[in-house]
């Protein structure tokens, strides 16, 4: 029997959002991207694969205050058997820098269901911070600076140049759907994952680089 993951990935594999030429594109990326390379404690001993099979990259918002909170949490050991923990491979901090955690030939923890196909970016951003399940703490309020969204461009064209499969692009709530108590009353629910949110410019991103949106998977 076919699993609703793979029933979603087929019909993901044979259609894809259409982006309208109308939409405004962003500016012209930058002809090269600076990218400072400070891997993980434990980045060695992460999984290896060959960048060939990448064919999706996942759009994340950090959810806390700044990049040196993100690595505090990055470098947490979650997984005892591997001695590994959860982590993009690239984040982008307000400034527009970019930071490259994980080597693509490695299999972050970023995403459930799709880390061994996928790459990880991690924009810097408030999100719900500090309390991501409280039901009246939902809203996303913070844009994304000018200068994080070119420089994520620029990193999606260039992965796009260098990854021969990479044909997908998604936000992770459009993978992690599945529905939690809130922290604040068990009574009700909320989105385990929201990120990258509501103020990420989709239309701008998807006019600006040759990747399909998958469409979001059934809630769980």
């Amino acid at each position: 029997m076919v699993g609703h993951r793979e029933r979603w990935r087929r019909r993901a594999a044979a259609g894809g959002n259409a982006r309208d030429a109308s939409i405004r594109a962003m500016p012209p990326a930058p002809p090269s991207l600076p990218i400072r390379i400070d891997p993980l404690p434990y980045e060695d001993r992460l999984a290896p694969r060959d960048p060939l099979q990448v064919e999706l990259v996942v759009i994340h918002c950090t959810e806390l205050p700044d990049l040196a909170t993100a690595r505090v949490y990055g470098e947490r050991v979650l997984y005892p058997d591997s001695g590994t923990g959860n982590s993009g491979h690239f984040y982008i901090d307000r400034d527009g820098s970019v930071h490259r955690w994980v080597a693509v030939d490695r299999v972050a923890h970023h995403v459930r269901g799709f880390n061994p196909r996928s790459v990880g970016i991690e924009l810097v951003n408030t999100g719900r911070y500090p309390d991501w399940l409280d039901s009246r703490r939902q809203a996303m309020d913070e844009d994304y600076s000018e200068a994080q969204v070119a420089s994520l461009v620029a990193l999606l064209q260039a992965l796009k140049a260098e990854l021969a499969g990479l044909r997908h692009v998604a936000g992770h709530e459009d993978l992690d759907t599945a529905i939690v108590e809130a922290s604040d009353d068990p009574s009700r629910q909320v989105r385990r994952k929201r990120d990258p949110g509501p103020r990420f410019p989709w239309a701008r991103v998807l006019a600006a680089v040759d990747l399909q949106r998958l469409p979001p998977m059934p809630p769980l």
